[in-house]
């Protein structure tokens, strides 16, 4: 199927059905059934289970349980960076923000304020600043983790649509990350505010977070922000914050002047949670 074709038949899809109904079979405990489909999963996407804290595909009760399995213990070792990459993946964009405009794909770009709900006083924070875009396909681990210390300051559940966040749809969907349901987990760190936007997707049955639990399922049509008190949640460096059934893309805001990108970073690199994203520059 050519990339056009999958593109246009994503706005045609019942993709909120589709995604409801993927939901519920993947929390299913189906016995030897889960366990064929989670063996089939493994070898038609080339997950490495040896990296699992639990290796065996039967003992998992639901794909679910699969799905965000935990690593085992020094899978994956942290760098001695000031920011660490958060997540196994890809990176789909990354760099400057300019102004307000965050870069999505060739001839498109969205903007923080839309991104972030409508805010345009949180959104200001990150004018001129730095942002990264990072894609987690089936085959990753799928938990969420910080990319350094942070004190929760609010979570705001956007709802939105739900088209699929792979690259060929980022090149042909304008502001997808945008428009895509999502929940913008805003954080105050050594350095300032900064932002992680847990995008949902076609088939993502729900988002996570340490704090909350499931944010969705169920779907609301409004707005929702939750203030969090000095103290109430803080995280250090290489924390899990969340995580994602059935997979998506995290979007991350850092104000201007307090990160800078390691220099192996490059847009479609694939990435494991825990090296070196960047570091602060050197006091002027």
């Amino acid at each position: 199927m050519s990339e056009r074709l999958s593109v246009a038949l994503q706005y045609v899809l019942p993709k909120r059905a589709l995604t409801q109904l993927a939901g519920r079979l993947a929390g299913l405990k189906g016995g030897k059934a889960t366990t064929a489909v989670i063996r089939w999963f493994i070898g038609r996407y080339g997950v490495n289970m040896d990296e699992a804290a639990n290796p065996d595909p039967a003992s998992y009760a639901s794909f679910n349980e699969f799905f965000t399995r935990p690593l085992r213990e020094g899978a994956r070792p942290f760098a001695e960076a000031d920011y660490l990459c958060p997540v196994d993946g890809a990176i789909s964009q990354f760099g400057p923000i300019e102004r307000d405009q965050i870069f999505q794909a060739k001839g498109h770009f969205y903007t923080t304020t839309t991104l972030v709900g409508g805010d345009r006083s949180l959104a200001a924070h990150f004018e001129d600043g730095e942002f990264a875009t990072i894609y987690l396909s089936p085959r990753d681990y799928h938990r969420i983790h910080m990319p350094c210390d942070g004190r929760l300051l609010q979570m705001i559940y956007v709802p939105g649509d739900l088209f699929s966040v792979n690259p060929a749809t980022a090149r042909g969907v304008p502001g997808l990350f945008a428009r895509n349901e999502r929940v913008v987990c805003v954080f105050e760190g050594e350095a300032g505010p900064f932002v992680m936007v847990l995008v949902g997707a076609t088939i993502v049955g729900s988002m996570a977070t340490v704090w909350h639990g499931v944010v969705n399922p169920p779907r609301r049509p409004d707005i929702e922000k939750h203030a969090y008190a000095p103290g109430e949640v803080e995280l250090r460096k290489g924390d899990e914050m969340g995580r994602f059934l059935l997979g998506s893309t995290v979007v991350m805001l850092f104000p201007k002047g307090t990160m800078r990108f390691d220099s192996a970073w490059a847009a479609a690199h694939p990435v494991r949670l825990g090296e070196a994203m960047g570091q602060r520059p050197p006091a002027a």
